[in-house]
């Protein structure tokens, strides 16, 4: 493990920038630099395992944030699933988009398959399993009933994701009541009947 600096920082800090806007394949070592400041050849001073040591890192640590700050979202309003879901939709609208299709599609394909592997299994901790956590709870509770809450869970993170892609010049609404309707959408449709 490399000893935390400054310097260290503004790499993993220009690194995780770089590849949340381009993806891993559209990033180079020297756009890193360049965006951190620093000369290329030095970056493997502070990133000796490249450009995929960097990606895996800085993939990991936005995930963990993602998995802490949806846990955090949670708790603070157990047991009601609507304000559960709304503090996650209010997280994922006020993080930087994920951009999991491209994570999943082009990204990992490109990595060695064992960090595709780690960052797959960190993804699906950290993403779909609070939110499938939440949706089961509420079903023992009695307030939703469906066969596949994994699927939901999916399928709801994606949609409030996807509030990302909208350009701000033509939301006439915020985000957040966007979410909100989404989120009475997917109860209204796991009600039991």
């Amino acid at each position: 493990m490399t000893e935390p600096s400054e310097a260290r920082e503004r790499v993993l800090q220009a690194a995780a920038k770089l590849f949340s806007a381009r993806g891993y394949n559209a990033v180079t070592v020297k756009d890193i630099a360049s965006e951190a400041g620093i000369h290329h050849a030095s970056l493997y001073h502070h990133a000796p395992n490249g450009k995929e040591g960097l990606f895996v890192e800085v993939t990991a640590r936005t995930l963990t944030q993602h998995r802490d700050g949806i846990a955090a979202a949670v708790a603070q309003y157990n047991p009601d699933l609507r304000r559960q879901l709304s503090a996650i939709a209010a997280w994922l609208i006020d993080q930087p988009p994920l951009d999991m299709i491209r994570l999943i599609y082009s990204d990992l394909p490109a990595v060695k398959p064992d960090s595709a592997e780690y960052l797959t299994l960190l993804a699906f901790e950290s993403m779909l399993v609070p939110v499938a956590q939440v949706l089961e709870e509420a079903s023992v509770r009695g307030e939703i009933a469906h066969h596949d809450l994994g699927s939901i869970a999916g399928a709801l993170f994606s949609s409030i994701e996807s509030l990302h892609t909208l350009p701000d010049a033509y939301l006439t609404r915020p985000r957040q009541a966007m979410a909100e309707d989404i989120i009475d959408v997917f109860i209204a449709g796991m009600t039991p009947r």
